[in-house]
């Protein structure tokens, strides 16, 4: 998955690979995650294309 130019990591939770982007700290992801509806626990690499481009916009 890449958002905003950076490559996020498939086998880590989204909730701590959403950091990995410059500016997104640990907080910022679990707002961002919550606002989507998308579990924080869940591995990159289980998110469907939908949820992707939830996180995205």
């Amino acid at each position: 998955m890449r958002i905003a130019g950076v490559d996020i990591p498939n086998d880590k939770k989204i909730g701590i690979s959403l950091a990995y982007v410059y500016g997104i700290g640990r907080n910022n992801a679990k707002n961002i995650l919550e606002a989507c509806g998308i579990d924080a626990n869940k591995r990159t690499k289980e998110l469907s294309e939908t949820e992707t481009d939830k996180i995205r916009e």
